[in-house]
């Protein structure tokens, strides 16, 4: 089946004991037995539930893994991810990447003793040296955030496995309609279900999708063991609004181009980023390694925080928020908003700079979107 196909049918075939052809919500936390030594698919909520199997399983034929495992959040996800690691271990990373990662890397996993080097992983050369016999896994994210670098998932994918080492994907921003991973030869997919996967702006989760079934059991485990489930309704949620996904990329990509070939031709705008203009610096690699470009556009207003301010305060139609990836347009002011944790050095280093904006680009009409960016640039 094809994607659009998949992306409605995958896991959820009509209910079988009355024909419904949207998935029931079961919203039950224990499921009885009919003696010692019965033992049914599901047993515990925590342990499993039928929402969050079928969900599961559509995530994993989009992705083209082997299994796919819910969580409470995007983070609780990257966390179960990263507990692959044991004390002793290291793992390379984009230095950047989003601020939740960064902080969960840096002031959780250094302190349980995991090494951790800061590359710029468009420079396989970089990569390479960073290399320790006691390198474990190599994370990515691709496109970044917010600097929307592309990195070559193929080619760090070889590297890894040369060295006797994972490679994790951070996938949100691509989602699977734009980007399959592990068909490039990734390990480990992670999505923030919160952003496109739902694409509503309502509901908060995360999924690990792994190639081989090796990794399942640890994946297993994490959600049995530390609970960072997500909620029967929250998985119904977003298994609706995945239902859409295909439809929803298409608009978003389209709005997207569209903003980025206005903000690139803007006077106020020093720089765009957009993995689908052609001076985009991994304009090559983005189109090698993905179908499409994603709705997510960043820029440099010319001058610096005040001048951001007075932007955000015109707009109308893109609202000042955290997240991304809903039906609506938002804008986002990283430097204090999603990466406020980094070091101010490693914000000069990677260029999150006082003058950054990142622009989630919705689904609403493209000629309201450009007029709302129009006037608040004027």
């Amino acid at each position: 089946m094809q994607f659009s196909t998949l992306a409605v049918w995958g896991g959820q075939d009509p209910d079988p004991q009355t024909g419904a052809v949207i998935s029931p919500i079961y919203p039950t936390s224990t499921y009885a037995r009919a003696d010692l030594d019965e033992h049914r698919t599901f047993e515990y909520s925590r342990t499993g539930n039928p929402n969050r199997a079928a969900l599961e399983k559509c995530l994993a034929m989009l992705e083209h893994g082997s299994q796919a495992f819910l969580f409470a959040s995007g983070v609780a996800a990257t966390h179960a991810a990263l507990s692959l690691l044991k004390p002793g271990d290291h793992i390379i990373s984009p230095d950047d990447i989003y601020g939740g990662t960064f902080r969960l890397l840096d002031q959780v996993l250094a302190t349980a003793g995991i090494g951790i080097s800061y590359v710029d992983a468009s420079d396989l050369q970089e990569v390479a040296a960073a290399f320790r016999p006691t390198t474990r896994m190599v994370w990515l994210e691709t496109p970044t955030n917010p600097l929307l670098k592309i990195f070559d998932i193929a080619a760090l994918a070889e590297l890894s496995h040369r060295k006797g080492a994972l490679l994790a994907v951070d996938n949100t921003f691509a989602t699977p309609y734009f980007q399959n991973p592990l068909d490039l030869g990734a390990d480990i997919v992670v999505h923030s279900t919160t952003k496109y996967i739902n694409g509503h702006s309502d509901v908060i989760g995360g999924c690990v999708i792994i190639a081989k079934e090796e990794h399942a059991g640890a994946m297993r485990f994490q959600q049995n063991a530390l609970g960072a489930v997500p909620s029967p309704f929250d998985v119904w949620l977003t298994q609706r609004g995945l239902k859409t996904l295909p439809l929803r990329m298409q608009q978003h990509e389209k709005n997207a181009v569209a903003v980025a070939d206005f903000l690139n031709s803007h006077p106020r705008c020093e720089s765009v980023f957009f993995p689908g203009l052609k001076t985009h610096k991994n304009h090559e690699v983005a189109c090698r390694q993905m179908s499409g470009f994603g709705g997510m556009v960043s820029f440099r207003i010319a001058g610096g925080r005040e001048e951001v301010n007075q932007f955000v305060r015109k707009l109308s139609l893109f609202s000042l928020a955290d997240s991304l990836g809903g039906v609506e347009s938002l804008v986002n002011y990283s430097t204090l908003m999603t990466h406020g944790s980094f070091p101010q050095a490693l914000k000069d280093k990677i260029g999150i700079t006082s003058n950054l904006v990142r622009l989630s680009v919705g689904i609403e009409d493209i000629e309201d979107l450009l007029y709302d960016l129009r006037q608040a640039l004027a």
